[in-house]
């Protein structure tokens, strides 16, 4: 990947988007971070864009930056490329912000979009749940 990235100019933002991606594949995500910052700086096409996004506030959770993670992902709206993804991975972000209530009730909000029958029940309970901070 690294030689395919070498092709590519030093400011392509898809290149370096991926470059991050390898990164982040590998468990480098405190490597991956500036590189999903500077892809985004440079536009992204909107495909990347949400992506990149998904993606860096991924690592920086996985790094213990959980309030710049929890800004992304609050940021976000649904896409034709990635859907409600952000959703899962705010909840995971809340959660690991020690956030657990908030982090149930955005996954179940997420989850209530998918139920034909209960979708109305499932909000209810979802806003009724109060985190214990």
């Amino acid at each position: 990947m690294q030689a395919l990235i070498a092709e590519r100019r030093d400011d392509d933002p898809a290149a370096i988007f991926e470059w991050a991606s390898v990164h982040d594949f590998l468990g480098r995500e405190a490597e991956a971070i500036p590189l999903y910052r500077r892809a985004l700086e440079l536009g992204l096409d909107p495909v990347r864009n949400s992506q990149a996004q998904i993606q860096l506030a991924s690592s920086l959770r996985n790094v213990g930056e959980t309030t710049e993670a929890v800004r992304i992902l609050e940021g976000m709206e649904p896409d034709a490329t990635v859907g409600d993804a952000h959703e899962a991975f705010l909840a995971l972000a809340l959660f690991d912000a020690g956030r657990p209530g908030d982090a149930l009730r955005v996954a179940l909000k997420a989850l209530g979009k998918t139920l034909p029958v209960y979708r109305g029940a499932i909000n209810h309970y979802a806003d009724a749940i109060v985190d214990s901070k």
